[in-house]
């Protein structure tokens, strides 16, 4: 829904500012506390005279605002508190505790929503703490921080050492380029140099002489295994005749015994 706000919406919209929200966000809040009105609708007409005076009640205000953070920029309030061990304090000092301070010390009247604290103070030392009276208009206050006890000692503003870049690893800060090799022109090729005929033709005779060689040997190897086998198989040999005779022997006294009866 498109809608024309008439008064300012912290972190949405300005008065005068047309601007698309969700159905319901209009129905159950803008247009409820008459903080917008439908842009299409015949009150935009009339709301016209209203925003121009929202923006000079604006005007006004942020120029007291700017003369306020002007007046304060810089200044230093100091808040006592009970103080332990290490420095640190029983309690806190809150965006409340500053904003009152800050008021006795200018006379004048500061909203402590206005004082921008990630977390409550809770150590002895000196703060810079950011005062935001609106988006554009800030100023900035020292806050002092120490003990309650009498001849307690002021502390001492510690500066904060530059924080040192990164050291980025060597190979990262110079990268080297890998060095191109420089192509080499190819050798030129000599020309084979023609051998004589007797010597070609010799190599072939000799490679012929080697086969003739190895196929020599091997039959010799042959032979010579198979005279070892007969050897080898002689023994037995010898035995089978043996044991051939000492059967014919048995066989023959077997018959010889029934003839003698």
């Amino acid at each position: 829904m498109k809608v024309i706000f008439i008064e300012d919406v912290p972190n949405v919209a300005r008065a005068g500012q047309n601007k698309v929200v969700a159905d319901g966000y209009a129905r159950n809040f803008l247009f409820p506390r008459k903080l917008a009105v439908m842009a299409d609708s015949r009150a935009a007409a009339s709301v016209d005279a209203h925003i121009k005076k929202v923006a000079k009640q604006r005007a006004i205000i942020e120029a007291e605002m700017a003369e306020l953070a002007r007046l304060i920029t810089g200044t230093e309030i100091t808040l006592k508190a009970k103080v332990g061990e290490k420095e640190h304090l029983y309690g806190s000092i809150t965006g409340a505790d500053i904003a009152a301070e800050l008021g006795k010390t200018i006379s004048r009247e500061i909203d402590k929503r206005t004082i921008i604290l990630s977390e409550p103070i809770r150590q002895v030392g000196v703060y810079d703490v950011v005062i935001r009276f609106s988006h554009e208009i800030t100023a900035t206050v020292s806050v002092v921080v120490m003990s309650d006890e009498e001849g307690a000692v002021r502390p001492v503003k510690v500066e904060k050492a530059p924080e040192k870049a990164e050291e980025k690893p060597k190979a990262e800060k110079k990268e080297k380029k890998p060095k191109e090799k420089k192509e080499k022109a190819p050798k030129e090729e000599k020309p084979a140099e023609e051998q004589p005929a007797a010597a070609v033709e010799e190599k072939p005779a000799e490679s012929a002489a080697k086969a003739e060689a190895k196929a020599e040997k091997k039959e010799k190897k042959a032979k010579k295994e198979e005279k070892k086998a007969e050897k080898a198989e002689e023994p037995a040999k010898e035995e089978k005749k043996e044991k051939k005779s000492k059967a014919e022997k048995k066989t023959k006294k077997a018959e010889a015994k029934p003839e003698e009866k």
